[in-house]
């Protein structure tokens, strides 16, 4: 992925955090990714990590219509996926019989022959092994998320083999920002 690039999302990515009223703290930990696919457009996320504690987490992501965050679960982690602004669509897997999750702190059978959108202000909560995707369904969506202590390089199991959590990038302008991958 060209620095370039991950720029423009931070860029794109900041000024819908600051147009719904999100303030950052200093020196937040940023995260771009396209999975290693080379296709940011489509599947692509930004992150921002706001906390990282032993016992929990809270990350604040931008994506941008149809741009997927892929087939995923975690084997540790469980976590709360809140759409800030928006509409965020949530693909609970496998596809087939419905899923008991929680949604707005309610359990409910959720079918997963399509998926759950999720109105600004709405949440679910993901237990650990429960597989999912996500994506904006309005231009973009502002998604908070809070969970047990995050660890992105071992608790991220995808569907897709080609995946890869971080992104290889490519230098080709000064980085805004220090990214968690950077070394």
């Amino acid at each position: 992925m060209k620095r370039s690039r991950i720029n423009a999302a931070i860029r794109e990515a900041t000024a819908a955090f600051e147009r719904h009223g999100w303030t950052l703290p200093p020196n937040p930990r940023w995260d771009v990714t396209d999975f290693g696919l080379g296709d940011f457009e489509n599947c692509g996320l930004v992150l921002v990590n706001l906390a990282e504690q032993p016992e929990y987490c809270e990350k604040l992501m931008f994506t941008k219509k149809n741009q997927k965050t892929p087939e995923h679960y975690h084997a540790s982690k469980k976590e709360d996926i809140i759409c800030r602004y928006g509409e965020l669509a949530v693909q609970l897997l496998p596809k087939g019989q419905p899923l008991s999750v929680q949604v707005n702190g309610e359990l409910q059978a959720v079918p997963t022959d399509k998926p759950l959108v999720l109105p600004s202000g709405w949440r679910v909560t993901l237990t650990q092994q429960v597989a999912h995707a996500f994506w904006a369904q309005t231009d973009y969506a502002v998604v908070g998320e809070v969970s047990t202590a995050n660890d992105d390089a071992q608790d991220n199991f995808f569907a897709n083999p080609e995946i890869g959590r971080f992104s290889a990038i490519e230098e080709d302008e000064p980085p805004l920002v220090r990214l968690v991958s950077d070394a």
